[in-house]
């Protein structure tokens, strides 16, 4: 049974109903430590104190900035590190998850996201017979095998012929799914097939990823991330396009279907319902844009409206609706399912959107239909200064408490903490200049996943591509 408008605006009046309304929360600053609530001055203050693992120490190796007692390990390196079939590992790393491995290895899945014909990337991936989607394309991904002690690395292809190889999402029975942030069609910038698609990718069965087929189903259009709903199957799904801006799309599995290995590509095209949302405040007035929640703890109501073409034959999907029919929100990027619900980012907003800002992070609970926002990023003043974040993308659970995000913003990049009351700190900074010493340049982090045993924190430095393995005195935060 839909739940309306009414029935939320009527449930959120109740405190027993569980929906956390707006209240005086403040929007949260960008510098560390800072509180979206209004709390006394001296709890706000040992909170933040207590907060984090301390000053980010410069590294004279110019590669990573961490706290102290953390150190990092280079795990592949594009131009250095070699694939198993003797290829340079590609370059532009993404989004990325881990699995348990063979006698206690960590195996993850890369991706490179590269777009356009291969002859505009030096090291793309490498067109392994039997991987290929379409010959023409630079992007894919790559399996990375870290042994139990890190003593030995190996790498090879788990998919080429993709492109712009985003970001993605986990399953739960052990595979990944790798999404093209691009609409090409065949014939556009050199491609030879359509693009804009989710495959999935096998780390520990090679033989399963042969032959890759689209999963058509989830749609056409400029994916980002993808998380599943263990309980119902459905897929959650962000899209990185503006003019206008993107959508949060929920697919629904066709009556009967059983998710597992291999399972979603033996799906026929239309199976399904593709779905975009609809938002609501709790008055029950419809919210056009994402970017309107100017507090910590809003709260908007959600219904789902159908996807009238999910192939976008000739119209983008994000075109196909009418304003005032869905809710959109500008740079939609990074997802992880945990705590019962999708952890949801949208990186920034500007002029294109209804209200600016510099990032946030939004949970959707499926049991209740309703999304609240659980990290807000101002505006940035000064991007080019150290100790403050914005444009946040990759995302993931910490197993010690709160979120740990990528940053893509501009000027410096950092790995940040999150707290469960919206609170922020500094885990890494990315102090290899890519630029010159009169204009300094910072690629962005992408791919942070922690380590099955939760020991390990992984992530990447896009450019020019380094996967590194961070270890340390982790601890409960928050």
């Amino acid at each position: 049974m839909p739940f309306t408008r009414r029935d939320f605006a009527k449930r959120s009046a109740y405190t027993g109903a569980g929906f956390a309304l707006v209240g005086s929360a403040g929007v949260l600053g960008t510098a560390p430590g800072a509180l979206a609530t209004e709390t006394t001055g001296t709890a706000a203050e040992e909170g933040a104190a207590a907060l984090g693992y301390g000053a980010l120490v410069a590294d004279p190796k110019g590669i990573l900035a961490l706290p102290k007692g953390f150190t990092y390990r280079i795990i592949t390196r594009t131009g250095v590190t070699k694939l198993e079939s003797g290829e340079s590992t590609p370059s532009n790393h993404d989004g990325t998850a881990t699995f348990e491995g063979p006698r206690g290895a960590t195996l993850l899945v890369n991706n490179h996201e590269l777009k356009g014909p291969r002859a505009n990337w030096p090291h793309p991936v490498p067109l392994i017979d039997g991987l290929v989607y379409d010959p023409a394309a630079s992007g894919g991904c790559t399996v990375v095998e870290v042994a139990k002690y890190g003593d030995h690395v190996s790498e090879w292809v788990g998919i080429a012929g993709t492109s712009t190889n985003c970001a993605g999402g986990r399953t739960p029975w052990g595979t990944w799914l790798t999404c093209e942030e691009n609409e090409d069609k065949a014939g556009q910038n050199g491609m030879t097939k359509d693009h804009g698609y989710v495959f999935e990718v096998d780390p520990s069965d090679r033989k399963a990823n042969r032959n890759p087929k689209p999963i058509k189903a989830l749609g056409r259009y400029a994916h980002e991330a993808v998380v599943v709903d263990p309980k119902s199957g459905h897929l959650y799904l962000t899209e990185d396009a503006s003019g206008p801006n993107g959508l949060f799309y929920r697919w629904v599995p066709p009556q009967g279907f059983q998710h597992g290995r291999g399972k979603l590509r033996t799906l026929a095209d239309d199976a399904g319902v593709l779905q975009a949302p609809r938002c609501y405040d709790s008055g029950g007035k419809f919210v056009d844009d994402l970017s309107r929640a100017t507090k910590i703890g809003t709260v908007y109501g959600v219904d789902w409206e159908p996807v009238p073409d999910r192939d976008a034959k000739s119209v983008p999907v994000r075109k196909q609706f009418e304003d005032g029919q869905i809710t959109r929100a500008r740079k939609l990027e990074g997802m992880w399912w945990g705590d019962g619900g999708a952890y949801i980012v949208s990186s920034y907003a500007r002029e294109e959107s209804p209200v600016q800002h510099d990032g946030q992070v939004w949970f959707y609970d499926p049991k209740r239909r309703t999304l609240t926002l659980k990290v807000l990023l101002g505006v940035n003043p000064d991007p080019s200064k150290d100790g403050a974040f914005d444009g946040p993308d990759n995302i993931t659970v910490s197993p010690y408490g709160g979120l740990v995000i990528a940053e893509d913003g501009e000027g410096i990049q950092h790995l940040f903490g999150a707290t469960d009351d919206g609170r922020t700190y500094p885990i890494a900074r990315n102090d290899l200049n890519i630029g010159s010493a009169e204009e300094p340049e910072f690629s962005e982090f992408t791919g942070v996943v922690f380590s099955p045993d939760g020991q390990t924190l992984y992530a990447n430095i896009q450019e020019p591509g380094i996967m590194l393995a961070i270890t340390g005195p982790w601890r409960r935060q928050g």
